[in-house]
This record gives structure tokens, sequence and C-alpha cells, in this order.
């Protein structure tokens, strides 16, 4: 008796590995289709970048906290793209699933919420590296930028872009027009990325507008890429990195909540 009652102990569950390769291998596929959008187009923008900032603008302008200006611009351009890329890429899968309906096989088939999530920022994280890490490779060519540490840049280019494919699920979920999906990058993304640190240093700020920058989350993402390329910070060691893992483990649980309920899935 007590052998048979060990035998009907039900098995952990594990990981559906198969079933998150096929979320990945299909979504990879349909990144694949459009090289020229997904890759090729930010980087002739960093390439164009480089050009204004680093032998037009930059020349004219005096070196700013020490560096050359491309270098300190050029890990904001970096996160702009990397943010524009997990956001895109993100918001774009779930909300095509949903509205192609091919959503419905992936709720019928036997995928954790948790593996679902994964299957999505797995592509996502692809797409931001590839992204980033050929923009750095660009400069590196033309002598805009150099590396001082490329594990905290791989550290923050994921992080990131963890955190904006999150956002961008929850952004694919909630939308019913494509109207709809441009909306957060266009009115909050952007301009916030914009007045986070990408073009200045906190201190060039009035005292009374340098707050907006300690709550802005893009402050950090930047700052910790600028510290991973030409080791420039402004903020205290580990709170950026600390602000981004809180944000990404909330953005996890509320995209698992909306899973959960149906949100935009079921309705």
């Amino acid at each position: 008796m007590e052998s048979a009652h060990l035998d009907a102990t039900p098995p952990i569950h594990g990981v559906n590995w198969i079933g998150l390769f096929t979320i990945i291998r299909r979504e990879t596929a349909r990144l694949m289709r459009v090289p020229l959008q997904a890759f090729v187009a930010p980087w002739i923008s960093a390439l164009l970048f480089i050009f204004i900032f680093g032998y037009v603008v930059g020349q004219r302008i005096a070196l700013i906290a020490g560096h050359r200006y491309i270098e300190f611009v050029l890990p904001g351009i970096v996160m702009l793209n990397v943010v524009n890329a997990a956001f895109l890429q993100s918001s774009s899968q779930v909300y095509f699933a949903r509205f192609m309906r091919y959503v419905e096989e992936t709720l019928v088939s036997p995928l954790t919420y948790a593996e679902m999530i994964a299957g999505v920022i797995a592509v996502v994280i692809m797409r931001a590296l590839v992204t980033a890490v050929g923009i750095l490779l660009l400069a590196l060519v033309f002598g805009a930028t150099r590396i001082t540490d490329f594990g905290a840049f791989l550290f923050w280019i994921m992080m990131v872009s963890i955190v904006f494919g999150l956002v961008g699920q929850i952004v694919g979920l909630w939308a019913d027009n494509f109207e709809q999906l441009t909306i957060l990058n266009i009115f909050f993304i952007t301009p916030l990325s914009f007045v986070g640190g990408v073009f200045n240093t906190v201190s060039m700020l009035p005292p009374w507008l340098r707050w907006m920058a300690w709550a802005n989350p893009f402050f950090y993402f930047i700052n910790g890429l600028r510290q991973s390329m030409i080791g420039f910070t402004e903020a205290p060691e580990g709170l950026g990195a600390s602000v981004t893992l809180a944000l990404a483990v909330v953005l996890f649980l509320v995209v698992w909540r909306l899973y959960a309920r149906g949100f935009g899935l079921r309705e």
C-alpha cells in the first residue's frame, strides 16, 4: 500500500521546452522576414547619429564630463534603439497573435503563463542584442566609442529589453487597433527617453529640475549603459541595477496576472 501511494504522487511540473522553443522559432521566423525593418534600419539610424554628433556637431562642442560628445551621447542612442526594438517586438507579437487569432492555439497548448511570457521575452532579447551589438561594432569601427565592461553592457541590454518586452506585452494585450499600439511609444517612451540624460548630464540641468532625472527610470538605464561603455556614471553604485530589477519583477507579475485573467485574450 505504501508503494502504491508513492507511485500515485503527481510529478513535479517541468518546463515545456518543446512548446517554448516552438514559440521562439515561430516568432524568430516572423522577425527574419523583415530584416531591413528589424535590424538594418536602426543600424543606419545609428550611423547617421555617429556622423552628425561625431563629425558635425561634435567637432564644435567641448568635452562633456571629460569625454568626447559622441562618446557621451552614443550610449543613449544605443538605449533608444534597444527600447524601441524591445517594445515594438513584444507589443506587435502579442497584438498580431490576437488579431490573427492564432493566440488561441497557444492558450490551449500545455504551456504555463510564465512560459508564454518567456517565449515572447526570448525573441525580444535576441532582437535587442543583435541591434545593440551591431551598433556597438559600427561605433568601434568608426572610433566613436569604446567598451570598458562588456559583461555590464550585456546586462543592461538584456534587462532593459526584458522591462520593455513586458511593457510591450501589456500594451499588446490592451490595444484594439494599430493607433493604440503606438500611443505609449509616442507620448511616454520617446519623451521620457530624451529627457533621461541622452544628451546631457544631470549637473547641466537647473537645480529645480534635477529631481526629474532621478525620478525617470530611463536615466538609470542610460546611465548604466554609459558606465559600461565609457566608465562614466552619475548614480550611486547599484542603484540603477536595483531599480531596473525591481521594475522587471513588478512588470512580470502584472503581465502574469493579465494572462491569468485572460485580459485581451478571451474577450
